[in-house]
């Protein structure tokens, strides 16, 4: 069989973000990364940043509630958007995630589409025209390839692999109850370590079709 969406996760510094690219391009399908927000945002008249910090912080969730319980509209509305959001007991921490979850089973309906983030695969599990791919790297690789961007240092480096690992492990967890990510979660894992992007890219098309 050949499946109409394929989540691609990836843990920083496994050149995931680029395999997601060129999967898309090659199968013809779009790329869904911040759409998911954004489309979750817009079917509750919520503000778009607001509802992406739900995704990063427990804190922004009292302070959307406090908020709204003074009868204040929070900053950063989209134009053109409306600016009455809902009551407090509306808006509550499993509402808002329950936005996001929603709007990626709607990006899956829609189909043809490669979802590169939120956690799609956990999202989506059980669905049979799902393929789920996890890009990932040892460590050192890991830091060695965000050396860059951290201005060459290696502990400040080595502090945003484990940030990300950190923030990965508090998502799976506050979203999906995921107390442990495991290979098994995945159809398709994949070490990056000695690896192109194009390749990699090369055999997750290939499952896609298959």
């Amino acid at each position: 069989m050949s499946y109409g969406v394929v989540c691609i996760a990836r843990v920083g510094g496994s050149v995931g973000a680029e395999v997601a690219t060129k999967v898309a391009e090659a199968l013809g399908f779009r790329l869904v990364d911040e759409e998911i927000v954004q489309r979750a945002a817009e079917s509750q008249g919520i503000a778009v940043e607001e509802l992406a910090e739900v995704e990063k912080r427990k804190g922004v969730l009292n302070r959307l509630l406090e908020s709204l319980a003074l009868g204040g509209a929070a900053d950063g509305f989209m134009s053109g958007m409306p600016t009455v959001m809902p009551p407090p007991s509306v808006v509550d921490p499993k509402g808002l995630r329950a936005l996001i979850q929603t709007s990626i089973h709607e990006t899956a309906d829609d189909g043809s589409a490669v979802i590169s983030s939120h956690a799609a695969s956990f999202a989506l599990a059980g669905r049979t025209d799902v393929l789920r791919v996890l890009v990932t790297a040892s460590h050192d690789v890991r830091v060695s390839r965000l050396l860059a961007a951290a201005d060459g240092d290696a502990k400040k480096a080595a502090k945003a692999v484990a940030d990300d690992d950190a923030g990965r492990a508090d998502y799976l967890k506050r979203f999906y109850g995921v107390d442990r990510e495991l290979s098994t979660h995945y159809d398709l894992v994949i070490n990056s370590d000695h690896l192109s992007a194009g390749l990699i890219s090369q055999l997750v098309v290939q499952a896609a079709q298959s």
